[in-house]
């Protein structure tokens, strides 16, 4: 059977910026692969945190961009736009307006029109609403037609649905092949264990742990730390501090550094089955990764042999020193050809297609 092609409107933090915006690189690969498969995707995300001052990338040919003012009158306008789609995403985190669009984009809901929630922070939502019962969210998540989430596995799944959602299916993160891929080594980023990620307060004791602490026990090897707000952090000699690092640079970072550290925010780790999009981005560079231990790693790379795993940093500097360059490619080169095979955006737009075709044929039959 032939299913018609789905025009989504998106509402999310940023498409063309990851300033201050993690989920960048995963709202990219997503609407790309959607596009790849014939969907249209209009994006829509607000003026606001200076992300449009600090694009990375031109508005793209796979999806339509709109920026809009951070005002409500702009929220609403953009809400009239997206009532001609197929679908309807109201993504975590938009950073503007985040209460107001997760009432409004539930009065675009028809027999014709879904209406989704994608949660790309599930354990903080989850964490947030189990907090304060009075927080609005909570008698909305029954009324969306799906709830989407990075990352959770059955942990949040069970959460969500406990909370009285329809459904709740993680989308995981990935890789996008088109922007990540094995590249010449740059000086810049030569180092024996390599870190990236901005500085948020549930990941700063984890990078304390896992990154600070290996450094100062292996004051004889090269650390460095990218991403933003480190700048003030005490750190030891032998660890360079490379502030932002584009998305134009993030190969050469991957692959540049003999490894390169994954570390968790404490909430991900938590529920598990949560790896960042950077674990996908790495593997797809064929780094050596080396991540703090999580439940569900073996669902996505296997131990030892794709992925090197520590359980502290006493564990990473153990790793460090009894990591020979020959092992480190081995690991890297079985860590790309797995994420080639079973990780990608086209895997994940093909089961998010899947099930949204069959959510579809599941309404018209209960209308008919």
């Amino acid at each position: 059977m032939k299913h018609k092609q789905l025009d989504i409107a998106f509402f999310g933090s940023s498409l063309v910026s990851a300033y201050w915006n993690g989920a960048a690189t995963y709202y990219r690969g997503i609407v790309r692969a959607l596009n790849e498969r014939g969907h249209h995707v209009t994006f829509y995300e607000p003026d606001a945190y200076e992300r449009q001052q600090n694009r990375d990338m031109e508005d793209p040919d796979w999806a339509k961009v709109v920026v809009y003012e951070a005002t409500e009158e702009a929220v609403y306008k953009c809400l009239e736009q997206a009532a001609a789609a197929d679908m309807v995403v109201k993504a975590s985190g938009v950073g503007v307006f985040d209460e107001l669009l997760e009432r409004e984009v539930l009065k675009l809901q028809t027999d014709d029109r879904l209406v989704v929630f994608w949660d790309v922070d599930a354990p903080a939502t989850l964490d947030r609403v189990h907090h304060d019962p009075n927080d609005q969210f909570l008698k909305l998540i029954p009324q969306y037609d799906m709830i989407l989430t990075y990352g959770g596995g059955d942990p949040v799944v069970n959460a969500y649905e406990a909370l009285g959602a329809k459904k709740c299916v993680p989308i995981y993160n990935a890789l996008d092949t088109a922007t990540h891929f094995p590249v010449k080594p740059d000086p810049r980023f030569e180092a024996d264990l390599a870190f990236l990620g901005n500085r948020l307060p549930d990941r700063e004791a984890r990078v304390e742990e896992f990154f600070l602490k290996p450094a100062a026990l292996e004051m004889n090897r090269k650390f460095i730390i990218g991403g933003s707000g480190w700048g003030d952090k005490q750190i030891t000699d032998n660890v360079t501090y490379v502030g932002h690092v584009y998305t134009k640079d993030h190969n050469a970072f991957n692959c540049t550094p003999k490894a390169v550290l994954n570390i968790s925010r404490e909430s991900m780790a938590r529920y598990g089955f949560s790896p960042a999009t950077r674990v996908f981005e790495a593997a797809g560079a064929g780094a050596c990764i080396i991540t703090d231990f999580w439940e569900g790693i073996d669902f996505f790379f296997e131990p030892d042999k794709e992925i090197l795993v520590a359980k502290d940093g006493a564990e990473v500097a153990a790793i460090l020193a009894g990591l020979t360059e020959e092992n480190a490619k081995a690991i890297g080169e079985a860590a790309y050809k797995k994420v080639l095979s079973a990780h990608t955006y086209s895997h994940r737009a093909e089961q998010l297609e899947k099930l949204l075709y069959t959510k579809i044929e599941r309404k018209n039959k209960a209308l008919a």
